[in-house]
């Protein structure tokens, strides 16, 4: 891994990639979604400030364990500029983080689980099977050919299309 001076504070994009792990695409990508930024040299080209060495580490830690990218840009907002997270941004926002992770494990262990009886049957009927209609929550609004319609943005689905 290729060790920047600190005497220098702005990196370029090939840095911050090499330094992180991160492809120049991703950062690029990262900067658009408002999880880092960037200023432009007379040159129109990108230096970082050296806190987004670890702002790039929180984003990637976050988005192993499968947390949305809008949910890391909004906890990141939350810090001062220029401000790296810290051990203790992580814990806040994990604990924070870890109900949602704890339902969506939840759910996955409940779709694993039926997998099997999908199989089995291969009707994948929206009227009673469990992975597309998880606990019966369309039951109670609408069944059958209208239902398609609805979560097919009014296009049918089915037999050769």
């Amino acid at each position: 891994m290729p060790q920047i001076p600190e005497k220098i504070h702005e990196l370029t994009v090939g840095q911050v990639s090499a330094r992180s792990g991160a492809a120049v695409s991703a950062l690029h990508f990262y900067e658009s979604k408002g999880l880092i930024s960037s200023r432009r040299t007379s040159g129109n080209q990108r230096r970082y400030t050296r806190d987004t060495l670890r702002r790039v580490a929180f984003v990637r830690a976050a988005q192993r364990v499968g947390i949305p990218l809008a949910t890391i840009r909004d906890a990141l907002a939350e810090l001062p500029e220029e401000r790296t997270p810290t051990h203790e941004d992580w814990a806040r926002l994990s604990e924070a983080w870890r109900s949602e992770l704890d339902e969506r494990i939840k759910q996955l262990n409940r779709l694993r689980d039926h997998l099997t009886d999908c199989i089995g049957c291969g009707c994948l009927s929206l009227d009673t099977c469990v992975l597309s209609n998880p606990d019966d929550v369309f039951g109670e609004r609408l069944t059958g050919s209208r239902l398609m319609v609805e979560q097919g943005g009014g296009r049918r689905r089915g037999a050769g299309g």
